[in-house]
Order: structure tokens, then C-alpha cells, then sequence
């Protein structure tokens, strides 16, 4: 019996040991500013509203150079092991950010002058963000009332902007503002919903460098598919030696979950078959659903994420008949018919074809 207890005493001091030695080493990760950051970006962001940029230049200027100094210190630490990283540059950069921001606005506000200036710079800020939403969600699968927004928000756009140049200041600012708010509602959301989708960009950046190093290591072709550019990249011996436009499928963001999601899957995949005369012309079929795609539907199934009664799909292909302009394939890949020509000769069964969402990340593709 004292055996027992002896024993009993002695498993649960070293679990209590184990216990506290994982709370010690969780305790000594040191912590990113996060919140220091986020109040650094909010402000800085309340600062180009309220037209810092314009009349409180130097200060601005200081405030967005000390929050990519904060950023880039962030990105440097993170690539040092977990226990060596040292986050306080990050806040000292953040803090600077957000009090310049902060004197910026006040003295954006106090300097900005005439009804007519601020309705100069109404007018420019209104192009810039149909510019950006015309250049990062005009084949972004947004809802249908986020499109109407978009519409009727240019269109109050357009009647402010002739209010404007013919004097008529109090109805160009009532419109002009109008538009702001539907604009920059929708941007947001955009905004938000991509951010959410690149979550996976660390996995697709990881297929993507293997696809490419293989390539290298074999000698051989390789082909990576960038839905969000809607680009196909051919590399051979690890070198990009060709680039093309491609048509998706018209829910394109996010993975395939089933047949008739008319989404264009993401993964590692590799080409099965090669057709000539196709209802598309050229065609090279890929092996979907691979393992990790019927591993994945069968869980979502499990989980009630899709109906019992769905099934996987398949017929998957790169092909031709592209060069519309719109995403309308029911999951494949489209090219013009000459580019795929191209890719039909140089491909051959057991060509490697990487699919990821982006090669890019957020900060890359908002750099316009």
C-alpha cells in the first residue's frame, strides 16, 4: 500500500512539474505589440480621412514612415526563434506613429481652408477609391448588393462632380458625401472578406516554393496558377519562363467544396490526361479530387458544411477558349486558345500543377 501511494505522490509531482516548467516557458514568449500597432494603424488611418496627407504633410509623413518602421521591425523579429524576438522597436515606432497621427489631424483640421478646397479634395479622394476598387475587386466575386452599391455610388459620384464644376457646392457636397459613405462601405467589406481569404497565404507561398524548387530540382516544367492575379505561371528548372491571363470559375475565392460550387479548386495537383478537340479545344485534366481534397469534402460533409447528398465533382482541366474577360468556366482554367496551344505542347502527363489562391500577400497586393 505505501508502494502505491509512493508512486501515486511521485507521478503527480512530476506532472505537476511538467506542468509548471510549459506554464514558465509560456510565459517567457514574448508578446508583439498588437494593440500598440492597431491604435498606430486606426489613427493613421483616421489621419489620411481627415486629409492629413494633404495639409499636414510632414507630420503624416512621420507618422506612416514610423509605422512601416514598426511593421518592418515586426516582420524582422518574427523570423528570429520565438524566444529571442524583441518587440520593443515595434512599440517605440507604433507609439511615435500614433502621436504623430494624432497632432497630424489636429493640425489637418486646423488648417484646411474654403468649402471649395475641401470639396477639391472630396472629389480626389472619391477617384482614388473607385480607382483601388476598380483595380482589386472589378472580378472579385463580391454580392450582388455590394455591386449595386458600387454602381449607385458612382453614379453620385458623377452628379457631384458635375454639381462641383458647375458652383453648386452644398448639393456637390451632399452627393460627393453620399457617395463616400456607399464607396467606403463597400471597400471595407471588400476589404475585410479578402483579408479573410488570405489567411492561407502561408500555405499557398509554401506550395508555390516547392512547385518552383522541384522544378529546379528535376529539370523539368511546372505550372502555378494565381487565382487572385488570374495568372498561370509556367517555370522550367525552377525559372518562370512563361506568364498568362486565366478565366475562373465564377465563385473563384475560396476552395472547391463540391460538384456544382462552380468554384475553382486549390492544391497540389498534377495533369492525368491530354485532349485535343475538345468542346474547349486543348485540354489537360488534372487529377481532382486528389487525397487531401476527398479527405477535406468528406470532413466538411461530417460537419454538415454541405449536403449529404453532394457529391465531390471532378473534370477539373486547364483548357482554352479564353480571352473573355470574366470568370465563367464551372471550376477549370481557361486560356486563350493560342497560349494554351503553348502549354499543351511543353506539359506532359505527371506535370505538376500548383493552384493557390495568391502569390501574393496583403501588403503586396494593396501596393498600387
Amino acid at each position: 500500500m505505501n508502494k502505491v501511494l509512493i508512486k501515486s505522490l511521485v507521478i503527480f509531482t512530476v506532472a505537476g512539474l511538467l506542468s509548471l516548467i510549459i506554464y514558465i516557458l509560456i510565459s517567457q514568449i514574448p508578446q508583439p505589440p498588437s494593440k500598440d500597432v492597431k491604435k498606430a494603424r486606426i489613427a493613421l488611418s483616421k489621419a489620411f480621412k481627415s486629409k492629413a496627407h494633404t495639409y499636414s504633410k510632414e507630420l503624416y509623413k512621420d507618422a506612416k514612415a514610423n509605422y512601416d518602421s514598426a511593421m518592418a521591425n515586426w516582420g524582422k523579429q518574427n523570423k528570429r526563434f520565438i524566444y529571442f524576438r524583441k518587440y520593443d522597436k515595434v512599440a517605440k515606432f507604433a507609439k511615435a506613429s500614433l502621436r504623430s497621427s494624432q497632432k497630424a489631424i489636429e493640425t489637418s483640421k486646423s488648417n484646411s481652408k474654403g468649402y471649395q478646397t475641401k470639396l477639391k479634395d472630396k472629389v480626389a479622394s472619391l477617384e482614388k477609391l473607385i480607382g483601388d476598387i476598380n483595380a482589386y475587386f472589378d472580378r472579385y466575386p463580391l454580392p450582388r448588393e455590394l455591386r449595386s452599391s458600387i454602381s449607385k455610388g458612382k453614379m453620385l459620384y458623377e452628379e457631384g462632380l458635375i454639381e462641383y464644376k458647375n458652383g453648386q457646392l452644398i448639393t456637390a457636397n451632399t452627393k460627393l458625401n453620399q457617395a463616400d459613405d456607399l464607396l467606403s462601405s463597400v471597400y471595407d467589406k471588400a476589404y475585410s472578406d479578402l483579408e479573410q481569404y488570405l489567411r492561407s497565404f502561408p500555405i499557398w507561398k509554401k506550395w508555390t516554393e516547392i512547385a518552383i524548387k522541384e522544378s529546379k530540382e528535376n529539370q523539368s516544367y511546372s505550372i502555378v496558377v494565381d487565382k487572385l492575379s488570374r495568372k498561370c505561371f509556367v517555370y522550367f528548372n525552377g525559372s518562370k519562363k512563361y506568364e498568362f491571363d486565366v478565366e475562373l470559375g465564377r465563385n473563384w475565392v475560396g476552395d472547391k467544396l463540391r460538384m456544382g460550387d462552380k468554384a475553382t479548386p486549390e492544391g497540389k495537383y498534377k495533369i492525368i490526361s491530354k485532349f485535343s478537340g475538345t468542346k474547349y479545344n486543348n485540354a489537360l485534366l488534372l487529377d481532382y479530387p486528389n487525397e487531401e481534397d476527398k479527405k477535406r469534402f468528406n470532413k466538411e460533409k461530417a460537419r454538415g458544411t454541405i449536403p449529404s447528398y453532394a457529391k465531390i465533382g471532378g473534370g477539373i482541366e486547364i483548357h482554352g477558349s479564353g480571352g473573355k474577360g470574366v470568370d465563367w468556366t464551372e471550376g477549370c482554367i481557361a486560356l486563350e486558345d493560342s497560349e494554351m496551344d503553348l502549354i499543351f505542347r511543353l506539359a506532359t502527363i505527371g506535370t505538376p500543377v500548383t493552384i493557390v489562391g495568391s502569390t501574393k500577400n496583403l501588403n503586396q497586393i494593396f501596393s498600387r
